[in-house]
């Protein structure tokens, strides 16, 4: 069964798509809206079955339950993700905590309690560019993916060895809803383009 948290995902969605065939997908996100269309094209690309459940990211004591009841997941993609406004966090701190939870504190309370439930399987899991040198135009944002990119290699080494594989995609910027309305940068890439790597790296094992 594959758990899609942060349903809305661009890149998310794309690397469900590519790997739901013959099976069952659950949709997490805050809210129901524009889930449907996501369902459907799941649907169309050979999911058996797609159920929604609510998520908040930062209600981190519902992590477990929501693994949990998800069912017996056996790919769980880490999709959820906010780039917040950089202007506003350098004046209010609650912004720059705000970006810090969601980036940071969520991702390692979730990512910790898939590599405690799931027994075997892929997780996927987002760095960036942004975490090798946090740079004046968006430093929360890039600081929060300089800790979960160290975090997650050191969970890698803990899986090594084990059924359980963690796929750590560093992707640039990513031309997308969450970009949308900003001028790409150099050799910039679709979703799509990085769906297709982190599935091509995923059945190397």
């Amino acid at each position: 069964m594959v758990l899609l948290l942060g349903a809305r995902s661009d890149i998310g969605g794309e690397i469900a798509t590519r790997i739901c065939q013959g099976r069952k997908v659950v949709l997490a996100a805050r809210g129901s809206e524009g889930l449907d269309a996501v369902e459907r094209r799941l649907l169309a690309a050979g999911a058996t079955a797609v159920r929604a459940v609510d998520f908040d990211a930062t209600d981190l004591e519902a992590h477990r339950r929501i693994v949990r009841e998800a069912g017996k997941v056996t790919s769980a993609i880490v999709a959820f993700g906010i780039l917040g406004d950089q202007e506003l966090a350098e004046r209010d701190e609650q912004e720059a905590v705000r970006i810090a939870t969601v980036d940071y504190v969520a991702q390692i309370n979730m990512l910790t309690v898939l590599a405690d439930e799931m027994t075997h399987g892929e997780i996927y899991a987002f760095s960036s560019i942004a975490g090798w040198r946090a740079r004046r135009a968006n430093y929360v944002y890039g600081s929060t993916k300089a800790g979960l990119d160290a975090f997650c290699q050191g969970l890698s080494d803990k899986l090594h060895g084990t059924e359980l594989n963690l796929i750590l995609a560093r992707p640039g910027f990513v031309i997308g809803a969450m970009t949308e309305g900003m001028k790409p940068a150099i050799m910039s890439v679709t979703p799509d383009v990085v769906a297709d790597a982190v599935v091509d790296a995923s059945a190397k094992k």
